[in-house]
């Protein structure tokens, strides 16, 4: 790990606190770069995306060449492996199965002065979905997007990845017919996100845009949000975070290949390692080395570690338990011998994995819940993608007469009270009728 904190230390506190604000900045010229990408998008659209999918992903194609055609999605299907298109299809049901448990009820009922009160939901009409591509491919993501959209009942799923050479992995494309995307397009970055919010010649625009990207995408969807335009969920969706909390029973290899895994995905991510064992600290913290040292994508690790990668040294569990709140990671692990004692501890994490055979890569395919989780510190007001994201809820009330007779002078008081004469006209024609 690149940098080790101990609790007992005089500056702990000051160098806690600045190594998270560190993380948590976000650079201005990435604000500004991601600003002139959009307004380059919504002033020529096509042309402009185009020219950033040249030069971004060294990918030079026609408009009328962006949209996956039925022809790679056949090509695709033919080329995967049954293993691995049978474990797409058992993510694909236990996603399903989880997030059909969330979907929402009508509700109506009368209260005590006759007035009848409810909320029906209905399901967003078109949603876009961000699948990082580069050097990885995320099937995973896709199933982990598009599946609970479509158990909400979204009518139109659209799909963007970059896709360098032109050509996306096939088991990406099979997810996403599994998943029942609509429209699948070979194009990343912010310019995929503006793409979708305002729409260009080639790709319609959508109303709500979901995924996990680098800084540049989630800070395009912020930016995109702000105008107004498209709706996206609060959760800040971007490089991926994990704290591990061990004790002295965690198992030294276990604990530190859940460090790396998530490390694995490259850089600007959050790898944490926090005890209140200096023993298993070193234990954990030299198996770390030894697995990197060995691991095929050493680079993105070694990368993210010397960015975010930390050994935190507490006094106890509840020490280990505040430190975690206050990253409020993406992905919590509780390697420790009695994981459900720490469970009520936890205020701030996306999700969280009990016990020493619980990795959070089980939660990143095939759990069930969406792996899309908020990281950069959002998990204090937000968290994972549901049903809910897709869904909007639509307030219903309705009185008679009799009803209105009750709740009418209150209502005619108050707006008598704010100035606004016709609200409460509103009430005493009623009254005269």
């Amino acid at each position: 790990m690149a940098v080790r904190l101990d609790q007992a230390a005089s500056d702990f506190e000051a160098r806690f606190t600045a190594l998270l604000a560190t993380k948590r900045e976000t650079a201005e010229d990435v604000e500004a770069t991601v600003r002139g990408i959009i307004a380059d998008i919504r002033r020529t659209g096509d042309e402009a995306l185009l020219r950033y999918t040249r030069e971004f992903d060294r990918l030079t194609i026609a408009a009328d060449r962006l949209a996956v055609s039925a022809a790679e999605f056949a090509a695709a299907e033919g080329s995967v492996r049954d293993e691995a298109r049978a474990a797409l299809a058992v993510a694909h049901d236990r996603i399903e199965a989880f997030h059909r448990r969330q979907l929402p009820r009508d509700d109506r009922y009368s209260d005590a002065l006759g007035v009848e009160l409810g909320q029906r939901w209905t399901a967003i009409e078109s949603v876009g979905l961000y699948v990082p591509g580069g050097t990885a491919a995320y099937p995973s993501s896709v199933l982990m997007n598009a599946v609970p959209a479509r158990v909400a009942g979204v009518e139109r799923i659209v799909m963007v990845s970059p896709a360098p050479d032109g050509r996306l992995n096939p088991l990406v494309l099979v997810a996403a017919r599994l998943a029942g995307v609509d429209e699948v397009y070979r194009i990343g970055g912010a310019q995929a996100i503006a793409a979708m919010a305002y729409g260009t010649e080639t790709i319609r625009p959508v109303d709500v845009i979901v995924g996990p990207g680098n800084a540049y995408v989630s800070i395009a969807k912020r930016q995109v949000a702000q105008a107004g335009l498209v709706g996206v969920p609060s959760a800040f969706a971007g490089p991926s975070e994990v704290v591990v909390i061990a004790d002295d029973t965690a198992p030294a290899d276990f604990a530190a290949i859940d460090v790396i895994v998530q490390a694995e995905h490259g850089p600007d991510g959050l790898a944490w390692l926090v005890t209140w064992s200096e023993e298993a600290a070193d234990r954990i913290t030299d198996t770390i080395s030894r697995l990197t040292a060995e691991a095929p994508r050493r680079a993105e690790i070694e990368a993210n570690f010397a960015r975010g990668g930390y050994c935190v040294l507490v006094d106890g569990p509840e020490q280990a338990m505040a430190v975690a709140n206050l990253v409020a990671p993406e992905h919590l692990e509780l390697m420790t011998t009695d994981p459900e004692r720490l469970l009520p501890l936890v205020r701030n994490a996306g999700a969280v994995f009990c016990g020493p055979y619980a990795p959070a890569s089980v939660g990143d395919y095939i759990a069930g819940p969406s792996h899309v989780l908020p990281t950069n510190g959002s998990a204090r007001f937000s968290g994972a993608l549901r049903v809910d994201a897709f869904c909007k809820h639509i307030h219903v009330v309705s009185l008679d007469q009799p009803a209105l007779s009750k709740v009418g002078p209150h209502v005619a008081a108050l707006a008598e009270a704010e100035g606004l004469a016709a609200h409460a006209q509103s009430i005493r024609l009623r009254e005269r009728s």
